[in-house]
């Protein structure tokens, strides 16, 4: 797949990559995370300009991630239910994305990407809870500049050991969000406690 990829960004540059993150960031089985790490790859070796891609990454997954939302918001529910096979969503699924969504959307957008089972929904369920477009794509951006970032570096400083890196990638990030969704929640239950106590004295 690697050599696959690779030919395919060599001939189609920016445009490929373009294409790529936006059909990743509408939550479709398409590997869009690996493209972007090949995009690093062809920094790295001259061969695309490193401003250009993380635009273009970042184009393309706004662009991916607001259809979404907009599908979301349009379609709602019952568009799980006639297409939840195609992004692999299960009732199950929805309901769990839901109670996060109501406990904190801010987190749910940026942290909810980085989950298993709950990646491919985020964008969607923003759209289906009616949250406001400017106040999803602010922090979706937050989302998708670190995600882009962190995978144009594995391509510039790991491409010789490409397949390694995508793989502990892959299976540490979901750690990595969760862990990060645990910490935001412990400081908002501290900063709560504080307030309160404060307001006690």
């Amino acid at each position: 797949m690697f050599d696959l990829i690779l030919d395919y960004l060599s001939k189609l540059g920016l445009s490929g990559l373009l294409v790529g993150v936006f059909i990743e960031a509408m939550g479709l089985p398409f590997p869009g995370g690996i493209m972007v790490v090949i995009t690093g790859i062809l920094v790295e070796q001259g061969r695309l300009n490193f401003s250009a891609v993380l635009l273009t990454t970042l184009a393309g997954y706004t662009a991916g991630s607001l259809t979404a939302y907009i599908i979301g918001r349009y379609l709602g529910q019952p568009f799980f239910i006639r297409c939840g096979k195609l992004l692999h969503v299960s009732p199950e699924q929805l309901t769990k994305a839901q109670t996060w969504l109501d406990h904190s959307a801010p987190a749910f957008i940026v942290f909810g990407r980085f989950l298993p089972g709950l990646s491919n929904l985020t964008p969607y369920m923003a759209g289906v809870s009616r949250i406001g477009a400017g106040f999803f794509l602010f922090y979706n951006s937050i989302f998708a500049l670190s995600w882009g970032f962190l995978y144009m570096m594995v391509g510039m400083f790991f491409g010789h050991n490409y397949q390694l890196i995508a793989s502990y990638l892959n299976s540490k990030l979901p750690l990595v969000g969760l862990g990060l969704l645990v910490l935001y929640f412990v400081i908002l239950y501290a900063k709560r406690h504080l307030k309160k106590g404060i307001k006690n004295i």
